[in-house]
């Protein structure tokens, strides 16, 4: 074979793999180029639409407890929830057709994704007809059958739906977590593979050489020699390289002018690609340190390198934007909630991730200056419930005390009356005495009269504190509800406070229907007390009626001894009303007593609330005040 021959065999040997390399290179380089396109263009698309599921399903639920939370249909917060829930939907509707339109190009999509999404819309069609019927029910003024729907139907499927979604996420993000190692180790294996089969070049470069230098004289050992310094740098064996000094006008020395020009380009190919692995190396070393914004500076002359670099650059931008610049100030937060500390933030970063840290620890910062304000409001309301069932107990032993004085005055004036009719057969011969025991019953009667209206004052006295006691209880009530729907909205997390907070909400029951029997039992009193002061006040008429007749005539002794019967029939029935009267003071009394008890239980849970949010650290934890001042 001609020296040219052998040439054009060997290099065209080396040609060829070359294009193997180069082949096999945009193959890889083609994975490589899917799969981030599947990760960035694909999966975390779907992943942000599922995250826009998420925060409108979450500010959704808030928006519907404050529809249930309102008063009535008139009230500013009641109209803004509205406008807000209306928005939620567009926005949730609007992501929902954009996931919708990935799916239906059928492009990446698993099975698994199809059933976690039709889960979601599963949940959706449930939860939206409970919404409605929920709104509707406060529209026409049945708030308990709202607050029923958004206790035991509503907040379930709106935790449920949140699952749903975060299930999706997770299974995107694991998606990724696949798919990027595969990328990694295509790109480690293409690199292993370009080396090896530069090894074969060389190798068959240096035979071809072998075979020529035996027909080569001096211009052959020259071009060897430069090979093999070349070889050397290509090895890695010498910093540096030079060019083979052959200037003959044969083979050899287009040979050696065209080993010189591939010698240079090599060599500043491989100068290139030194310095871009060296750059490369610094970039990983700077992401195992858990920063993320950093880039491939250097730049190299070889295509696949190059592509490489821009993939891994675009990677890195991505992975920047979707989770966050440094991963350390995550990790950071991250044992501070731990810790229970939700004040640090991750500062200028706009990651995906950092954002929704951000959000998340907004969202228990928040959380936890509600439950510390609901904690303060429900003490303050305890203190003043111990303070106003004190003031009924004293009220009630008073009105007892008075009761009690009452019914001694009433026995004395029945033991009178009942002797003055013994005695009225005498009354023609002692009616001084006769005018003066009436001037004494008379007397007694206003006495009684003042008394009743004593025991009418008591009485009112008492119909306040349950006045009071009553809009405790009622507002105890609803801030249990408000620490029912967090602790729902909390999901697993809230489950503790959601039994502290039903055990509240049995407690105002409870005190709402104390009060309403003490307020019957009180009703009733002031109606037999005003029965009471009725009869006296015509015994006071009867009575000066009978000094007139006195005065008038002694002939009318009989008409007179009738009425002192019927004055002693009607004072005796006052003593049984004043008796009754008597009764059911004590029984208030001992009512009043239960109530004192709740109240010192309902204030223990107070205290337990303010201490459980003081364990935490959050931003306004000092600042936190009780919501309703009395």
């Amino acid at each position: 074979m001609s020296i040219s021959k052998k040439l054009y065999s060997g290099f065209g040997l080396m040609i060829f793999l070359i294009i193997m390399l180069t082949v096999i290179g945009i193959n890889r380089v083609s994975f490589i180029d899917n799969t981030l396109y599947n990760i960035a263009e694909v999966n975390s698309v779907k992943q942000r639409h599922a995250i826009d599921f998420r925060g409108s399903v979450h500010d959704r639920a808030i928006s519907i407890r404050d529809v249930v939370l309102s008063l009535d249909k008139n009230t500013l917060l009641f109209k803004k929830s509205i406008v807000d829930i209306k928005k939620l939907e567009d926005s949730y509707a609007n992501s929902a057709k954009l996931m919708d339109s990935i799916f239906l190009k059928k492009e990446g999509i698993e099975e698994k994704e199809i059933v976690i999404l039709n889960k979601i819309k599963e949940v959706e069609k449930k939860t939206m007809p409970l919404v409605k019927e929920i709104i509707n029910s406060k529209l026409s003024g049945n708030h308990e059958k709202a607050l029923n729907l958004l206790t035991n139907q509503a907040s379930p499927l709106f935790s449920k739906w949140l699952s749903v979604i975060n299930e999706f996420i997770d299974y995107q993000e694991a998606k990724n977590q696949i798919a990027t190692p595969q990328a990694r180790d295509v790109a480690s294996s293409f690199s292993i593979l370009m080396i090896t089969i530069l090894i074969i070049s060389l190798i068959l470069g240096s035979l071809v050489a072998y075979f020529i230098s035996k027909q080569l004289s001096s211009s052959a050992c020259t071009i060897q020699n430069g090979l093999q310094e070349f070889f050397s740098f290509l090895n890695k064996e010498k910093e540096s390289t030079a060019l083979i000094t052959l200037d003959t006008k044969d083979e050899f020395g287009q040979m050696a002018k065209v080993i010189n020009e591939n010698i240079q380009n090599t060599k500043n190919l491989i100068v290139q690609d030194n310095e871009l692995i060296e750059d490369v190396k610094r970039v990983v070393n700077e992401v195992k340190k858990g920063k993320l914004n950093e880039k491939i500076l250097k730049s190299t002359q070889n295509q696949n390198l190059e592509e490489l670099k821009n993939s891994f650059n675009e990677m890195l931008e991505n992975t920047a934007k979707n989770v966050c610049e440094d991963i350390n100030k995550i990790t950071k937060i991250l044992d501070n909630f731990a810790n229970l500390d939700f004040r640090d933030r991750v500062e200028n970063d706009k990651g995906i991730v950092s954002i929704g840290l951000n959000n998340l620890a907004q969202i228990i910062n928040e959380m936890l200056v509600e439950n510390k304000s609901n904690g303060l409001t429900l003490d303050n309301s305890s203190n003043i419930l111990l303070k106003n069932v004190i003031e009924l107990n004293k009220s009630s032993s008073e009105a007892a005390t008075s009761l009690e004085q009452t019914t001694a005055v009433l026995n004395e004036i029945t033991t009178n009356i009942r002797n003055n009719t013994q005695n009225i057969g005498k009354m023609s011969s002692y009616s001084n005495s006769v005018t003066k025991s009436a001037n004494d019953g008379e007397k007694l009667a206003n006495q009684t009269t003042i008394a009743m209206d004593d025991i009418n004052t008591q009485v009112n006295t008492i119909n306040e504190a349950i006045s009071v006691i009553d809009q405790i209880a009622f507002q105890t009530n609803i801030l249990s509800l408000n620490a029912a729907v967090e602790a729902a909205t909390a999901g697993e997390a809230g489950k503790g406070f959601a039994v502290v907070a039903q055990e509240v909400r049995n407690l105002a029951n409870r005190s709402a229907e104390a009060a309403h029997e003490i307020k019957t039992i009180v009703k009733n009193a002031t109606d037999k007390a005003n029965h009471g002061k009725e009869i006296a006040s015509h015994m006071i008429e009867g009575y000066k009626e009978l000094n007139e007749n006195i005065s008038l005539t002694i002939n009318l002794i009989s008409d007179i001894e009738t009425s002192s019967k019927e004055q002693l029939s009607g004072i005796e029935q006052i003593n049984q009303a004043v008796n009754q009267l008597d009764q059911q003071t004590q029984q208030n009394a001992k009512i009043a007593s239960q109530t004192h008890e709740v109240a010192e239980t309902t204030d223990k849970i107070a205290k337990l609330v303010v201490s459980s949010a003081n364990e935490k650290e959050f931003i306004g934890k000092n600042e936190v005040t009780a919501k309703i001042d009395f």
